[in-house]
């Protein structure tokens, strides 16, 4: 009924743990129905490359262990806006027709987008030139795409950082030293809410809530007065002050977060005297076999997609609310925000647990 015979699958944008999941249900599944399955390698970069760079999927590159596998056997890439394209001699070009014509080269009907909301909305633009359908897949470790409790990922960042903020317990005590974690977040701060409440951290610093370092340092000052040699502090990437600094790191070709852990520990350690080290977690957050969550959202969210083109649909994306695959329009999904609630429900339990989030 649809007309579909070939669909595409890419993963863009940052990697991690879960992607993998979905591109073995996406395969499985048009299988049954009939369809080829062609997984485009890093991005749209695999359908501007000359010749077109990708792999037909099916049960012979797909099996259970792609279930445990972090990263992603596509590979990905998180920089490169198709229609303003960096060119090697420093200029700029669009590129979306040369996305279009790798598209026609092989056939394409339909097209399914694991990314963030970055991602989709070029894909969603480009298949949209094209007349081809489209579905996406949220994946992001910083868990800030709206209508979906989970995205691909999260969780098992999640878990990377709690294992090894845990792990800064151990040290801590045995040295009686102030230890801050720098995890990820990008521009929201769920990751550093969720493993600071479940790793036991004493101060939580995000960028929705900016901080006052010297009521973090009192919170420190406040521990180490009753009794307890060591705390712990977890904070984002993108955690702010309260005089709005940020703290970038120059790249290669950009600019990023990184740093403000260093920051913190060494503002800490000159207002309280305390010894301070500062770990910063880094990609460690991106790698690994993921969790069980994300192996089964993986699997949910692309076996849906799949239905969803079957049953003729296009410019949706899927999401996981109340223990149920749900789907909704991209133009939706973009115009809503996916910062943390800062008067939710995990918001209250760390301050109900005497947790510092550096504003009281």
């Amino acid at each position: 009924m649809t007309g579909i015979k070939k669909i595409g699958v890419l993963t863009s944008g940052g990697d991690c743990s879960g992607l993998n999941s979905a591109i073995r249900a996406v395969t499985k599944r048009a299988m049954q129905l009939g369809w080829e399955v062609y997984g485009i390698m890093e991005g749209t970069v695999g359908l501007m490359n000359r010749p077109l760079s990708y792999i037909k999927l099916d049960d012979t590159n797909t099996g259970i262990n792609l279930l445990r596998t972090g990263g992603t056997i596509l590979r990905t890439i998180n920089k490169g806006d198709p229609f303003n394209y960096p060119m090697p001699d420093g200029t700029f070009k669009d590129r979306s027709t040369d996305i279009l014509e790798g598209c026609k080269e092989l056939g394409l009907d339909a097209f399914i987008t694991i990314g963030g909301d970055g991602s989709m909305k070029i894909i969603e633009k480009i298949t949209a030139l094209g007349n081809i359908k489209f579905i996406g897949i949220p994946k992001t470790i910083d868990n800030d795409v709206p209508f979906t409790e989970f995205p691909i990922g999260y969780m098992s960042a999640v878990q990377v950082a709690v294992e090894n903020i845990e792990r800064l317990h151990d040290t801590a005590l045995s040295h009686k030293r102030v230890m801050v974690a720098e995890v990820m977040g990008r521009d929201v701060g769920h990751i550093a809410l969720n493993s600071g409440i479940a790793s036991g951290a004493d101060v939580i610093l995000m960028p929705e809530i900016p901080y006052d370092i010297n009521i973090v340092a009192n919170k420190v000052k406040e521990i180490y007065n009753s009794g307890r040699n060591y705390s712990i502090v977890v904070c984002s990437e993108a955690a702010v002050s309260k005089s709005g600094e940020q703290t970038f790191v120059e790249g290669q070709d950009n600019r990023r977060y990184g740093g403000v852990g260093f920051n913190i520990g060494a503002a800490i350690e000159k207002l309280t005297g305390f010894e301070t080290r500062v770990t910063v977690l880094g990609h460690t957050q991106r790698g690994g076999s993921p969790v069980a969550l994300d192996r089964i959202i993986g699997s949910a969210f692309g076996t849906r997609a799949v239905d969803l083109l079957a049953e003729g649909k296009t410019r949706r994306v899927v999401g996981w609310m109340n223990r149920k695959v749900v789907d909704v329009d991209l133009r939706e999904l973009v115009a809503t925000s996916g910062a943390v609630d800062i008067n939710g429900d995990l918001v209250n339990t760390a301050r109900g647990l005497g947790i510092c989030l550096g504003d009281k």
